[in-house]
């Protein structure tokens, strides 16, 4: 036998530490998640977001909301004005996402906000993040929890993105890393 551990995952603790709302309240949320959010016909990007404003997100005015979308907790979900959010994209928000104004979100970007605790129980930890105003986040990122990305920064695509990244700057890879300056030599 290995002297390597294994965590026996039946008593790791957290189950639904992350809800903060009622069972029932969740249930519920899942159900309008798949039948309005998730769905992949072409409705209302503003019946998305009312529907998402229903279960206590806060999204601002003029944000467009693609099909094929996911929300795990549409009340730790907060959109400024004028946004776009690509089909496919997925909040795994059990911890707060804050997403300034005129922030570009692209298909199948993955946004979460918890891990676990791998060495000690596999307990839930989260940490938000934020996503500053001007931001782009092109296709098929992934951001994780803890993770700031600052005003008019660019993602390119399939990158995955931890910790503070500085404004303005053009970030890619795995792991991410600074490859350039979005708005260098443009006059001013």
């Amino acid at each position: 036998m290995s002297d390597i551990p294994v965590i026996d995952l039946s008593k790791a603790p957290g189950e639904r530490a992350a809800w903060d709302r009622p069972a029932w309240q969740v249930y519920l949320w899942a159900a309008c998640e798949l039948i309005f959010i998730t769905n992949p016909w072409q409705i209302s990007s503003g019946l998305r977001v009312r529907v998402l404003r229903a279960f206590g997100a806060e999204i601002g005015r003029g944000v467009v909301f693609r099909p094929r979308t996911r929300v795990k907790f549409p009340w730790k979900l907060h959109i400024g004005d004028r946004s776009w959010i690509g089909e496919g994209v997925w909040f795994h928000n059990q911890d707060h996402v804050y997403v300034g104004h005129d922030v570009v979100i692209s298909q199948e970007t993955f946004v979460t906000t918890g891990s676990h605790r791998h060495r000690v129980d596999m307990a839930l930890i989260t940490s938000p993040v934020v996503v500053e105003s001007g931001a782009w986040i092109t296709s098929r990122c992934m951001i994780l929890g803890g993770t700031t990305i600052g005003q008019s920064v660019l993602i390119q695509p399939m990158s995955r993105i931890s910790g503070r990244i500085p404004a303005g700057e053009i970030w890619g890879g795995v792991p991410g890393r600074h490859v350039g300056t979005r708005f260098e030599g443009l006059p001013q």
